[in-house]
């Protein structure tokens, strides 16, 4: 296995287990157990533990946003696509390997004691928090606090359907947002 096959492998094992079962639950043997790596590769590739995790962080932003993105697209109207991010979280939520936001799960887990997992997962809260506001922006509407309050329902959302198992959480939300959209003269239906 080349270094960039094994790397990928890693990183998928680590996803696997870091988000299924938490990071601090998930030894380095685990991760070479289902990576197929060897040990000696796997601590070539990340010295420490907390060099996967945050890899894993990195890896998944990029993943997470750009499906995001896509699904997003997919629609024309700027205001269908606002109300799309709240689509697509909900579907996120349904799915059952669902655990909760993986950033604020390994936040939660090491981000008092690690400033690589603390940067990663600031980084991708606000790298979402801007994706939102770009898509404000297009709608024409102030971006001033609308931007801010639908990433705030967004991130409630993802908490409330991680922590209390409610899949329902994004279409909730979606309605709040479209009432939010509403209330600032946005022609759109509930």
């Amino acid at each position: 296995m080349d270094q960039r096959a094994a790397r990928t492998a890693l990183l998928d094992a680590a996803e696997e287990l870091f988000y299924g079962r938490g990071v601090q639950a998930v030894g380095m043997d685990d991760i070479r157990s289902a990576s197929g790596v060897s040990l000696k590769r796997l601590y070539q590739l990340f010295p420490a533990k907390e060099q996967l995790v945050e890899a894993y962080l990195e890896r998944r932003d990029e993943r997470w946003r750009i499906a995001l993105a896509e699904y997003v697209a997919e629609r024309s109207d700027p205001y269908e696509r606002v109300l799309a991010v709240f689509d697509w979280l909900g579907t996120w939520f349904a799915d059952p390997g669902f655990r909760g936001c993986a950033w604020i799960n390994c936040y939660g887990e090491l981000g008092a004691v690690s400033p690589g997992v603390a940067e990663q997962a600031r980084r991708h809260k606000e790298g979402f928090r801007s994706d939102l506001r770009r898509l404000v922006e297009a709608t024409g509407l102030p971006v001033d606090p609308l931007a801010e309050e639908l990433h705030l329902l967004a991130e409630g959302a993802i908490v409330t359907a991680g922590l209390l198992d409610d899949a329902d959480a994004g279409e909730r939300a979606r309605g709040a947002a479209a009432r939010l959209l509403a209330a600032r003269g946005a022609p759109v239906k509930g």
